[in-house]
C-alpha cells in the first residue's frame, strides 16, 4: 500500500513540475540572473549588523549586566562541594 501511495504522489506532482518548468523557460532566464545580493542589500545588511553589535555591546557593558556577572562568578567561586 505505501508503494502505491508514493507512486500516486509522484504522478500527481508531474504536471505541476512541467508547468513550473514551462514558466521558467518563458521567463527567459530572468529568475536565474538574480543570483546574489545587490550592493544596496549588502549595505543594509552591514548597517543592521553594526547596529545589532552596538546594542549588544551596550547591554553587555551595562552596570546591571556587569554586576550580575560579578555576582554569578563570586557565587561559583564560593560554592560548597
Amino acid at each position: 500500500m505505501p508503494g502505491r501511495f508514493r507512486h500516486a504522489v509522484r504522478v500527481a506532482d508531474r504536471p505541476l513540475t512541467r508547468a513550473f518548468r514551462r514558466r521558467l523557460r518563458a521567463a527567459g532566464g530572468q529568475l536565474r540572473s538574480d543570483a546574489g545580493m545587490s550592493t544596496a542589500e549588502y549595505a543594509v545588511g552591514t548597517i543592521a549588523a553594526c547596529g545589532f553589535a552596538a546594542v549588544l555591546y551596550k547591554v553587555v557593558t551595562s552596570s546591571a549586566v556587569s554586576s550580575g556577572m560579578q555576582h554569578l562568578i563570586e557565587r561559583a567561586l564560593h560554592a560548597q562541594f
